[in-house]
């Protein structure tokens, strides 16, 4: 019985909470802490319903949120589980739309590490997988309808970090002989 879930990325949420972890007493009788640098997730694990409203949200809705939960920051290995795991995954719904064109579409492990580390420099996490997918094979994308010779597509790590063309493996032409 789940009314509805509000998520999403709350950019500035851990510095509010890092202020209100890290007030600290003052005065002779005070202990003495060490400031520990914090992780974001583990800080984000500590949100209150008042830090919710000092970023900015309206009480009227925090209110309605009687569970404030937070998510962990995707990992490569996550990331990379996101693009080939799922029934729908973006590499599945690629090559299957790379199929309907009778083209084999192979991505290397080393491009898929290379889509994660970079979904993970950027911090977009599996948000931005689908954009740097696209960017890498939008050309190839547009060439495979009109040239019916070609076998296969393999994206590899160099077309994601360095944006080179993928490797594109032709079938050969049956040599036809005149009677």
């Amino acid at each position: 019985n789940i009314l509805f879930i509000c998520g999403g990325a709350f950019s500035g949420l851990e510095q509010i909470v890092e202020r209100r972890l890290g007030k600290q007493t003052m005065g002779f009788g005070s202990p003495v802490t060490v400031q520990k640098e914090r992780r974001t997730n583990d800080l984000l694990a500590q949100t209150a319903t008042g830090d919710l409203l000092k970023f900015g949200l309206i009480p009227e809705f925090v209110g309605r949120l009687p569970v404030v939960a937070t998510l962990q920051e995707l990992d490569e290995e996550s990331l990379i589980k996101v693009l080939t795991e799922p029934k729908n995954a973006l590499t599945k719904q690629y090559k299957r739309l790379f199929e309907m064109d009778t083209v084999q579409l192979t991505f290397t492990d080393a491009a898929l590490k290379a889509i994660a580390q970079c979904a993970v420099q950027r911090k977009t996490g599996a948000r931005g997988l689908r954009a740097m997918l696209e960017r890498a094979m939008l050309e190839i994308m547009y060439e495979i309808p009109s040239s019916k010779n070609i076998r296969e597509v393999v994206i590899s790590e160099e077309v994601i970090t360095r944006k080179e063309r993928p490797l594109v493996v032709y079938q050969e032409e049956p040599i036809q002989t005149v009677p």
